[in-house]
């Protein structure tokens, strides 16, 4: 009797004993088996979930924008006065809903390059207004032809077309003129071929933006769909913020660092983006990015919007900004098994340049340069519940069930060792006495 009792003991904590390794092994073996297995659904090629879902999202995406209607149009052109905005939107148009173009892999840099349509549907029930609301906001292609145009004979000449035509250094524009373009009253007395179209966007739809060059995730499934190039060049960065939760999927959120606007004095990468010394004070300015090598000469500054993280004197001559941290930098949310970015928000300000000029009547009485904010954007997009549910179901339930196994057999099988092997050794030490 004492002998089966014995023997029962022993077997229960050899029981316990397999299962606390059985739940051991599990953890690396049964977490790289799941991992492979996510791994192969992941990558960007053909026949794969992710590839299915990446070449046309199921996700909505929406670029809402907000447009810096000028209060003293008047008071600023006869006085140099500072420019006083008053925010108005959110206007919200539904993009990126068409499915990528051109897309080729690289087998050699594990990387697929694709165009990206474009196209934009307005929201009306997303929209404080109409795509007709009109807003007072700085004449673009008064203050674009006086930058590029320099020569002083020139701007006799523009002058007398820019009066002709009745323009002025502000304009009154629809939204949708001023997003998508319109036709422009001075340039259309150009007497020489000019696009006499202009608009922020213009040309954006049956037009393709790219080319985007991404990684796939074959060689490395933690960069899978991040950005290597955008038009043969580097994309901007983002770093690591902190881990939160969405929909119960844990997720990482990386945002876009200050450093990223930085003057070429903190930031050397940005040294191309100072291309004069007068503007930039000498390239110590911050906040705002000069694009114009990318805009034909046309003075266009991007920045975050109400130039967030931007320096004084970027700012100063505008009233009426608030920059506000948690509503105005952009954020990325990336599940750390998939690399799947599942939230983000990308925001930016477009900012155009204008300065005094002698020679152009409507520019004649400024007495400082403005970089005039005249929209910011901000490109939204969050997984929906019911791709969240299959997300959960397909992943993150997968490694929570496994991790649960893992803990449950090896804590059971912890607690069988111990408990019966004191009652073995109970047994054993009545035996003796």
């Amino acid at each position: 009797m004492g002998c089966d009792r014995n023997c029962g003991l022993i077997t229960g904590a050899v029981v316990g004993a397999v299962l606390a390794v059985l739940g051991g092994i599990l953890m690396p073996v049964g977490d790289l088996l799941i991992e492979k297995t996510i791994k192969k659904e992941v990558v960007l090629e053909e026949g794969t979930i992710a590839f299915k879902n990446w070449v046309k999202t199921g996700t909505e995406v929406y670029r809402q924008f907000w447009v810096f209607d000028v209060q003293n149009p008047q008071e600023v052109m006869m006085n140099s006065s500072n420019i006083k905005v008053e925010q108005k939107g959110p206007y919200t148009y539904r993009v990126r809903y068409l499915a990528k173009e051109n897309v080729t892999q690289d087998p050699e840099n594990n990387t697929v390059s694709f165009l990206q349509p474009n196209g934009a549907i307005f929201e009306p029930s997303l929209s404080v207004g109409t795509e007709n609301d009109n807003f007072t906001v700085l004449n673009l292609a008064v203050a674009a032809a006086a930058h590029i145009y320099q020569n002083a004979f020139v701007q006799v000449v523009l002058n007398s077309l820019i009066k002709k035509s009745k323009s002025s250094m502000f304009q009154t524009r629809s939204l949708k003129e001023l997003l998508w373009g319109y036709k422009d009253p001075f340039l259309s007395l150009v007497p020489y071929p000019v696009s006499t179209t202009v608009g922020l966007f213009y040309p954006y739809n049956n037009t393709a933006d790219g080319v985007y060059k991404v990684f796939n995730g074959k060689d490395d499934i933690s960069k899978v769909a991040i950005i290597d190039t955008y038009k043969g060049k580097r994309s901007i960065y983002a770093i690591f913020e902190s881990e939160i939760n969405l929909k119960g999927i844990p997720v990482y959120r990386f945002v876009l660092p200050s450093k990223a606007f930085a003057s070429p004095l903190e930031n050397p990468d940005n040294h191309c983006f100072c291309t004069e010394k007068i503007i930039s004070k000498n390239c110590t300015s911050y906040g705002v990015l000069d694009i114009s090598k990318c805009k034909e000469g046309r003075p266009v500054y991007i920045s975050l919007p109400h130039f967030l993280h931007s320096s004084p004197d970027v700012s100063e001559p505008i009233d009426g900004l608030n920059p506000n941290e948690e509503e105005h930098r952009t954020y990325l949310d990336i599940e750390p098994i998939t690399g799947f970015t599942l939230r983000f928000a990308k925001r930016l300000q477009v900012n155009l340049l204008v300065k005094p000029s002698i020679k152009i009547e409507a520019l004649k009485r400024l007495k400082r340069n403005y970089i005039v904010p005249i929209i910011w954007l901000n490109e939204t997009g969050t997984i929906g519940n019911e791709k969240a549910n299959m997300f959960r179901s397909q992943v993150t339930g997968k490694i929570n069930l496994l991790g649960l196994i893992e803990m449950i057999l090896l804590s059971v099988g912890v607690v069988m060792f111990v408990a019966f092997m004191i009652s073995y050794c109970a047994c054993r030490s009545k035996a003796i006495k």
